[in-house]
């Protein structure tokens, strides 16, 4: 199965791909992407589509993504989502759904900027919210400060919000002449907006 989610920046046995991750990933280990995207971004450009899309194919290609993949962040753009067709047609594949999580902006706004990060180990994350620690700006899991990563932050956010209705709410008029457009309503929790997701999914791979 191959999916793409959209929604404002799973239980399903395939790699869950996102383009955060995918950029950290490749800079942190020091690729040839990696070093070419963090080229950009320590010029203050942004990094090219090319680049963007070279990664996703890259991690595409891997064995763990043979039987499918959750795109998360990718396409985020016409071009992208044009070149995510193009990768497709030349392996023979299609894609089996676009999720297109609906949520009310001021709600996207309070989930991404109460977000909390330990530093000690990124994939343990609270929110100030639905998630408190027992102890303000401590990890229950391995006691690290938890902080709030600049892209958290809400100025941050709210521009990123800006380019998502110009760049990336395009995508899903794109993919809906495609008959492949699920929307779901993501408020609640997330068990519930993931059972939602997944009751929409057999339609589409029947």
């Amino acid at each position: 199965m191959r999916i793409v989610l959209v929604g404002p920046p799973k239980n399903l046995e395939i790699p869950h791909i996102s383009t955060g991750d995918l950029f950290r990933a490749n800079i942190s280990q020091g690729t040839p992407l990696g070093r070419e995207a963090k080229s950009y971004m320590d010029a203050g450009n942004l990094v090219p589509d090319s680049v963007t899309i070279a990664m996703a194919e890259d991690r595409m290609e891997q064995a763990d993504a043979a039987n499918g993949f959750l795109l998360d962040g990718f396409p985020r753009n016409l071009g992208q989502a044009k070149a995510l067709d193009e990768y497709l047609k030349d392996k023979h594949l299609t894609l089996d759904a676009v999720l297109d999580l609906e949520v009310p902006e001021d709600e996207v706004v309070k989930r991404i900027a109460g977000r909390r990060i330990c530093r000690n180990d990124s994939s343990h994350v609270f929110h100030a919210e639905y998630n408190k620690p027992k102890a303000e700006g401590v990890c229950d899991t391995c006691g690290g400060e938890l902080y709030q990563r600049d892209d958290d932050r809400e100025e941050t956010v709210r521009k990123r919000l800006e380019v998502y209705h110009t760049e990336t709410e395009p995508i899903i008029d794109y993919y809906k002449a495609q008959d492949l457009v699920v929307t779901i309503p993501a408020m609640g929790k997330v068990d519930e907006v993931t059972k939602r997701s997944m009751a929409a999914l057999p339609s589409r791979d029947a």
